[in-house]
């Protein structure tokens, strides 16, 4: 099978190649970029080299590129998709965009909240959050992969949102990404001297990612859901920790906990239950695609802290995509996702 990424030299980008060259059903078709074009992938990335040996062409080559692919990742910031998808929907290739431009089931929302008119408001896509969305992606031909922040975050709380064991009001996620979510472009904020011993919220009570977590834990609640989220920068390359409030309804107990999550996730093989009294640490999931959930229950304020785990680059984008592909695709679900997590 042949796929092919555009925007192959952003962070995202460069994980999809490493993921992809390691599996046994792909063969890298075209590698995009518009301010490399003709350069060999392995002069921006040298870890490559060996194993990609391929120059970078432009996107505006995309029918041909449809024309070499089964399936098309696009991995640029949101805006470009939408045209692309536009373009290609007659093609009979796949395509799942990492970006933000079909996450939402109301494209008024993808505007309000981004700031730019969606070009394709009548696309059918599909929310690839995998171990939730499952039969769904098995049938799609445009994936929108969820963002980073929100897989995290929304695999902590739907369990208990969708057993009825919290309430709806008052939820707070509290979450902290390295600096390669941020993206490779060059940013005040993301220099070294700007995060190196430091660490600083960011788009507080704004950030892009609130209304798509909302959608989730609307859709599992049977209700409107509206939270308070407030994302921060670490001074650390890749990982996001996700610490979730709640309120436990009246007499909720520590074993209905454990079975709401047990329930939805004991047979997934990419979420590790590390259960109550648990803390995941964002080390002991790096360059992986697992996702570690741990919890506690403070009996003192009535509520439940759900703490989850990831790799940004990974679960948070490339290796979820590579998820979605394979079911998409009838092949394992994990296949080309094995890999241990890198510690120390």
């Amino acid at each position: 099978m042949k796929a092919s990424v555009i925007g192959a030299t952003g962070f995202a980008g460069a994980e999809l190649l490493r993921l992809l060259e390691g599996h046994p059903e792909v063969e890298i078709a075209c590698i995009t970029s518009e301010s490399s074009t003709g350069e060999a992938i392995t002069n921006m990335y040298p870890h490559l080299a060996g194993r990609i040996e391929k120059n970078l062409t432009s996107m505006q080559d995309i029918d041909d590129i449809a024309a070499k692919s089964d399936v098309i990742f696009i991995a640029l910031p949101h805006g470009h998709a939408m045209k692309i998808g536009k373009h290609l929907q007659n093609s009979d290739v796949k395509i799942i965009d990492l970006g933000g431009d079909y996450r939402f089931k109301d494209h008024k929302v993808f505007e309000e909240w981004y700031g730019v008119e969606h070009l394709d408001p009548e696309a059918k896509a599909v929310y690839g959050l995998t171990e939730l969305y499952r039969d769904q992606v098995k049938g799609a031909k445009l994936l929108a992969n969820p963002g980073c922040y929100t897989t995290c975050s929304i695999l902590a709380l739907v369990p208990l949102l969708k057993a009825g064991l919290i309430e709806t009001k008052g939820i707070i996620v509290d979450a902290k990404s390295g600096t390669t979510g941020a993206g490779r472009s060059l940013k005040l904020g993301s220099l070294y001297c700007s995060v190196n011993e430091n660490f600083k919220a960011y788009g507080v009570a704004n950030h892009r990612h609130t209304p798509e977590i909302e959608q989730a834990y609307s859709e599992f609640a049977s209700e409107d859901v509206v939270i308070q989220f407030t994302p921060h920068l670490l001074p650390v390359d890749r990982g996001i920790l996700a610490t979730c409030y709640a309120n436990l309804k009246e007499g909720v107990t520590d074993a209905q906990v454990a079975e709401a999550f047990e329930a939805m996730y004991a047979d997934e093989y990419f979420i590790r239950l590390r259960g109550k009294g648990a803390c995941p640490e964002i080390k002991n999931v790096r360059a992986s695609n697992y996702v570690d959930l741990g919890w506690q229950i403070d009996k003192r304020t009535g509520r439940i802290i759900v703490m989850s785990a990831i790799d940004n680059l990974v679960k948070g984008a490339a290796g979820q995509a590579v998820q979605n592909m394979n079911v998409m695709f009838g092949f394992e679900e994990n296949l080309g996702l094995t890999q241990m997590p890198i510690y120390p």
